[in-house]
């Protein structure tokens, strides 16, 4: 057995390899055609579609060992596959492949007076660390995505999907040989311990180029704290839903059901409810019960609770609180001011919708309202990079720099100016 300081000696060079080697590759991948990436792409998918039976097998040993540690139920979920979600991977991956290739695209062109023509093109980022909890499928929807927009990426998947994220990392590798790219593209830091974190955020001596973390508040705060590289901050997806005095009533039950209740666990999924005070009383019971019906738990304020004296009495941990499982907090509040000002206070800026059908409710809350990710008369639950047609995500950038919200192929590029001349020289 090795000692700590030998051990964390260990972990220093083998991360330092690790970035040796990805920014070796990521030269020949920025120049890779579309043909080869998309071919490496379809190798991928065909790969995990053969060996989706070692796939399960692995993610049985991981899901095991989470509920015996106790983990939530809706974290097995998150961490859980079926034939279904490989389906879902696989067909990832492809959509992926159909995309438009972003490398290389001229983004703007313009002629200036002297004769110079000037594009600006966008380019590959380079190396890009991805650092991420539970999703197994994360490590396919990563690996594709830098593939496709010509980066090379460093996987850091969470210690309860080793077993799974692994598997599915060893029908990626299979992928990029096939289509004669290196295997360094895509590469899985095989150790658990968290000082590899801790190396990964130093940068690996100027390997990596950015970092995106995707996972709760905790992972987030200490990649915020502690990068000395760019990161794509993906925070906690603490969602509200409005429902406004002029919502219609049946799409307004059927949406608020759905957004909290189809999958609990995802990030998109809604964690405050929000009614406008002047909603039919009738209207507001009726949601209630729905989402009770549906196996829901409500944290509510007095008026919720005069409608429904089982919820629970709401406290203000439960306004900035993520559940991640059927609990939703409730309250009333004075129309769209009182709802931009909870939203205002509250939210982690990541996703909001509101249920109206008056046009000028609408355009205040979309004008008023940051976060990310604004719906109108629809669930929270298309907040998926996938429902927006980027094939898949890294996740949901909830900053304010280069990416915000779907993070897909054209967020994972930067750009860069060709100047093309006839032989001009400046005085």
């Amino acid at each position: 057995m090795l000692d700590k300081s030998e051990s964390q000696a260990d972990i220093a060079m083998l991360m330092a390899d690790i970035g040796r080697r990805a920014k070796a590759a990521a030269r020949p991948l920025a120049i890779a055609g579309t043909s080869v990436k998309n071919a490496a792409l379809n190798a991928m998918a065909d790969a995990i579609a053969a060996r989706r039976q070692d796939i399960l097998d692995a993610n049985a040993i991981d899901v095991k060992a989470a509920r015996q540690s106790g983990m939530a139920s809706s974290f097995v979920d998150r961490l859980q596959l079926d034939d279904s979600r490989i389906d879902s991977i696989i067909d990832g991956i492809r959509a992926i492949a159909g995309l438009a290739d972003p490398v290389g695209t001229v983004i703007a062109a313009w002629d200036r007076p002297n004769g110079l023509r000037i594009e600006r093109v966008r380019t590959p980022l380079g190396v890009i660390g991805v650092i991420y909890e539970s999703r197994p499928n994360v490590t396919a929807d990563a690996g594709a995505l830098c593939l496709k927009s010509g980066n090379a990426v460093i996987l850091r998947g969470g210690s309860d999907s080793f077993h799974s994220s692994r598997a599915i990392h060893a029908c990626l590798t299979e992928g990029l040989e096939s289509a004669g790219l290196p295997a360094d593209a895509i590469q899985m830091i095989p150790v658990s311990d968290r000082a590899a974190v801790g190396e990964l955020l130093t940068g690996l001596g100027g390997a990596v180029d950015v970092i995106v973390p995707r996972g709760g508040k905790s992972l987030v705060a200490r990649v915020q704290a502690d990068a000395r590289v760019p990161v794509f901050a993906h925070l906690e997806g603490l969602c509200h839903i409005y429902v406004d005095k002029t919502a219609d009533p049946a799409m307004a039950r059927a949406i608020v059901v759905n957004a909290k209740m189809r999958r609990t666990g995802i990030c998109g999924a809604a964690e405050t409810l929000l009614l406008d005070r002047a909603v039919d009383s009738e209207l507001a019971a009726d949601i209630l019960a729905d989402l009770t019906a549906a196996g829901c738990e409500i944290h509510g304020d007095g008026a919720v609770m005069a409608l429904l004296p089982e919820a629970k009495p709401a406290t203000e941990e439960d306004w900035r609180t993520e559940y991640l499982e059927a609990i939703i907090a409730a309250r009333f509040v004075d129309g769209l001011d009182g709802a931009i000002a909870h939203i205002a206070q509250w939210s982690s800026s990541h996703t909001e919708a509101v249920i109206a059908e008056d046009a000028g409710v609408v355009e205040r809350f979309f004008a008023e309202v940051d976060s990310a990710i604004l719906l109108h008369n629809a669930s929270t639950q298309f907040a998926d990079g996938g429902e927006f047609g980027m094939g898949a995500e890294i996740g949901i950038a909830t900053g304010k720099m280069h990416a915000r919200g779907p993070v897909g192929v054209e967020q994972l590029t930067s750009f860069k100016y060709r100047v093309h001349g006839t032989g001009q020289t400046r005085s």
